[in-house]
């Protein structure tokens, strides 16, 4: 007869709460007290104990209705409009051809994301090619398949140019032009307009027999909370565009980037995200009206180049809890087993973290404690949150970090830990768009040579 040993308990200091009797809480709950129980029809208990932990799960509808949401704030405003996915924020083909069902084209800043976008049937023409480094085979690709090419230096521009008079025909490009915005001064790409090189690279452009100037691109910063910087952007960029035109130059587009801030909360943010983040409808106010009042007939078709805004809150990152231990500054600390190996935004935002649960009601009775979470990785600076207010939680507890979508899956390392798997959810179904990493699969691209292999005697 095998005898079990059962796991000793040890005793754990109990969280003190004041309760006042009689009289209301005029300062109610904290969300995080509410346990976040389903996502999209789909309990998390069930998707854990289905999938394993950690897991990214993606919600479909959300996508959805961002993309949406997005392209009828701007058409409603503008009469031509469209909206490029920014690839680099999450480039999971699942994700990414949701997206190009809703009608988005793809925005790429590498040949890497033009193979992606290829690969899930985007046509050349409408993929917009951005970035300081496109190979020469790249942007000849790039050029044969009709994409939309913005030249971001005038080493680029040369290179373009030659590869125009090795096909023989007048190459259609666009400028990527910066400008100072209010604070934002982000000059490493493309031609500066303030000290005349933008309107300078116009001038090489349309002074060539074999390029053509069909376009201007900016793009300001990220995460932009004031929509007025857009207003100065389009004033700008509108201004380089009617000169232009007063110069005989019909341009076929207007690129206004992206950088529209998501309902996250950055560290240093004074008002949480659902009261700071503009909606799409006040982007588009800044952004269409200032463009239609500058700009000649017929009017350039507008483009805009969103990642974060549609993909942030579509996607979230599930995780239990490893440990809990007493820290030396008499906080509790909660270890978890994903930390910025899957969560690298941690350093920027404060993500919404809900404690899992069967039911929508408070758990213990509405009793939180102030933690530190942190992840699973031998480094100190592997930190999820701190100082975040939580029920009490055990070994075995699944914790829902919300809002997770942008920059953390492309962004995201095998250090220590290979990453998990990804599913996808949609009215009470739920399907693995990426299955988690193996061992083998991390050693798949190494080779040894074979004098590595005999052992020492």
């Amino acid at each position: 007869m095998v005898k079990v040993r059962h796991q000793r308990a040890f005793y754990e200091k109990p969280a003190i709460v004041k309760h006042s009797v009689g009289t209301n809480n005029r300062l109610g709950r904290l969300a995080s007290a509410f346990p976040h129980t389903v996502i999209d029809g789909v309990p998390v208990d069930e998707l854990v104990h289905r999938y394993g932990s950690p897991l990214w799960v993606v919600s479909e509808i959300t996508l959805r209705s961002k993309y949406q949401s997005m392209y009828r704030a701007f058409s409603l405003r503008y009469p031509r409009v469209a909206v490029a996915y920014s690839y680099k924020t999450n480039y999971l083909s699942g994700v990414c051809s949701i997206l190009h069902q809703e009608g988005a084209w793809a925005e790429v800043v590498s040949g890497f994301e033009y193979e992606i976008a290829l690969a899930l049937g985007v046509p050349g023409d409408k993929i917009i090619f951005n970035g300081p480094l496109k190979r020469p085979e790249e942007l000849a690709r790039a050029i044969s398949q009709g994409a939309m090419v913005n030249l971001d230096s005038y080493d680029e521009l040369a290179v373009v140019e030659q590869l125009a008079e090795k096909m023989g025909r007048a190459v259609p490009v666009g400028v990527r032009v910066n400008m100072t915005v209010g604070p934002l001064t982000w000059d490493r790409f493309g031609f500066n307009l303030e000290n005349g090189q933008a309107l300078q690279a116009c001038q090489r452009v349309l002074a060539s027999p074999t390029l053509k100037l069909v376009g201007l691109h900016a793009h300001v910063g990220t995460f932009i909370l004031d929509p007025g910087l857009y207003r100065q952007m389009a004033e700008k960029l509108g201004g380089l565009a009617r000169y232009l035109a007063d110069l005989g130059v019909t341009l076929e587009y207007l690129d206004v980037g992206g950088g529209f801030a998501s309902h996250n909360t950055l560290h240093d943010q004074w008002m949480p995200a659902e009261y700071a983040t503009p909606s799409f409808e006040q982007y588009a106010d800044a952004i269409c009206p200032t463009l239609i009042n500058m700009l000649p007939q017929p009017l350039p078709l507008l483009l805009m180049e969103p990642g974060r805004a549609l993909v942030d809150e579509s996607m979230c990152l599930l995780t239990s809890v490893v440990s809990t231990k007493l820290l030396s500054s008499g906080q509790k600390g909660v270890v978890l087993d994903a930390g910025i190996n899957l969560l690298p935004t941690s350093v920027w935002y404060r993500h919404e973290v809900r404690l899992a649960g069967e039911t929508g009601t408070p758990t213990d009775g509405g009793v939180m404690e102030e933690v530190n979470l942190y992840g699973p990785l031998c480094m100190n600076i592997d930190v999820i949150q701190f100082r975040t207010a939580l029920p009490p939680v055990r070994r075995g507890a699944v914790l829902v970090i919300k809002n997770v979508g942008a920059y953390n899956f492309t962004q995201s390392m095998q250090f220590i830990q290979p990453r998990p798997a990804v599913v996808l959810v949609n009215g009470g179904e739920v399907e693995c768009i990426r299955a988690p990493e193996t061992t083998a699969y991390l050693r798949e691209l190494e080779r040894i040579p074979q004098r590595l292999l005999t052992k020492p005697a």
